[in-house]
């Protein structure tokens, strides 16, 4: 038996009590790297030794984290977590949902079912109107049919405003009810997580000019983006920019490895081409060890498990190592996304806030000084930035009741199925409402005819995020 940590222990002793007073659906809200899936691990041990659940069935949003998720039951339980015959249950991806047949769906009424959703936020939807694929499934077939349910997020709001699904809000403020809440200050006052420092890169010269205007010149980057042809394509692809910001990780790397020598950085890139850039970058001029990972790749899950047991300086990606993925060797990151949500910022810090074994424990994240970015720096530590979130009137989904077979598993039929990473997916999207092409060239790019230089000295601002915490 794992030894849970305090805030484990108070969380699963509350969730118990929750489904005692007749609730069934509970939201843990943990920072990055706190430890949530051991922690629903325990609470499925205590509700099979209480007599209270058959079965349990874990969801997540890609098949790395779901990889991860049967791994730390089946140690937990001590029993197959695979879906075979004679398993306690199976670990899925969210892409699962739309493929199960009645079969499946029917061990939740034949069944006491206890259901686990990690990264819960990808799922939206309180009622059918509003839901996506994913949370349409989940109202359909779970909602009221899984005898309880446990959800776990570190960031617990959506881009698109929508309702998470199975979340309680308050319709006069828009909040949402978190029943557990594990900030990242306590995390790290309890050496659960590192302190997260994030250093913004920004420059006092930069030139833009189209062939029909006179030459432009900026002071900063928060300036360039205001101008008439502003486009943060053009930093986070720029030689200068990317050589200056991958210098300045791989520096504060090789720092930490004199004293920890397995630590490794991560890359995110904004696209597979751009991905191909930064690595020649890291291995030809920094002579640097690193592999590329994107959602392309047939097996993406077996080069990040082969990552995280290496020696290798750098992993590069594209949309998938957001969120999830237990990497505790990574200490620095590079954040070059054209993606700037707060809640993917969020989550690929959470990256790099692991606590692993050793003396050195730092947390590093350079990305340049984009006016949201900056924001998002500052409020790191706000569990739950304000948020307006879109409610309509709940509609309760009345499910037609699947008869019931004979009492026969289906676990056998039902393999994982491989997902398209949803930070992938926003990534992607991310990409296409832009129908722009980028050139690069050694010290300046030609963006829709707009050319584009850096000439000034780099700067940089470190912040300290927990200091400007009360």
């Amino acid at each position: 038996m794992i030894s849970l940590r305090k805030w484990q222990g108070e969380c699963v002793d509350l969730v118990l009590k929750h489904y005692q007073q007749s609730q069934k659906h509970f939201l843990c809200l943990a920072t990055p790297g706190a430890g949530k899936s051991i922690m629903a691990a325990e609470v499925a041990a205590q509700l099979l030794i209480q007599d209270k659940i058959d079965f349990i069935f874990c969801f997540s949003p890609s098949t790395a984290i779901s990889q991860g998720l049967a791994q730390t039951f089946k140690t937990r339980l001590n029993r197959a977590f695979d879906g075979s015959i004679g398993a306690l249950g199976a670990s899925y991806t969210y892409q699962s949902l739309q493929f199960f047949d009645n079969s499946f769906w029917s061990l939740l009424t034949s069944h006491r079912v206890f259901i686990v959703f990690d990264e819960i936020h990808h799922c939206a939807g309180l009622n059918i109107a509003d839901a996506n694929a994913w949370g349409e499934e989940i109202i359909k077939h779970i909602q009221s049919q899984a005898k309880y349910t446990l959800s776990l997020t570190g960031t617990p709001w959506r881009s698109d405003n929508l309702p998470i699904s199975l979340s309680t809000y308050n319709h006069t403020n828009s909040k949402i009810k978190c029943h557990y809440t594990y900030g990242l200050k306590q995390a790290v006052k309890d050496k659960v997580c590192r302190t997260p420092n994030i250093v913004l890169i920004d420059n006092g010269k930069i030139i833009s000019k189209s062939s029909e205007s006179e030459v432009h010149h900026f002071s900063s980057i928060r300036e360039y983006l205001d101008g008439p042809f502003g486009a943060y394509q053009n930093i986070i692809t720029d030689k200068a920019c990317m050589r200056y910001l991958l210098n300045s990780g791989i520096n504060k790397l090789e720092t930490i490895q004199a004293k920890k020598v397995n630590a490794a950085g991560l890359v995110v890139a904004s696209s597979i081409d751009h991905a191909i850039q930064l690595h020649s970058i890291i291995s030809n001029e920094f002579k640097k060890e690193a592999v590329i990972v994107t959602h392309k790749h047939d097996n993406s899950s077996g080069i990040i498990n082969n990552f995280r047991n290496s020696t290798t300086d750098w992993i590069i990606s594209v949309g998938m190592i957001s969120e999830g993925t237990d990497i505790p060797r990574l200490q620095v990151c590079c954040h070059l996304s054209k993606v700037k949500t707060e809640l993917y910022f969020r989550q690929v810090l959470g990256r790099v806030l692991r606590v692993n074994e050793g003396i050195n424990q730092e947390a590093w994240l350079y990305t340049f000084a984009e006016p949201n970015l900056i924001k998002y720096a500052y409020r790191v530590a706000e569990e739950i930035p304000e948020k307006e979130v879109i409610l309509k009137n709940s509609m309760p989904y009345h499910n037609q009741v699947i008869a019931t077979q004979e009492n026969k598993l289906f676990f056998n039929k039902l393999q994982p199925l491989e997902s398209l990473d949803m930070s992938a997916w926003e990534t992607s999207k991310a990409m296409k409402k832009s129908s722009k092409t980028t050139r690069s060239t050694h010290q300046s790019i030609t963006f829709d005819e707009h050319y584009f230089d850096i000439v000034g000295d780099f700067r940089q601002q470190v912040i300290d995020v927990l200091r400007f915490q009360s």
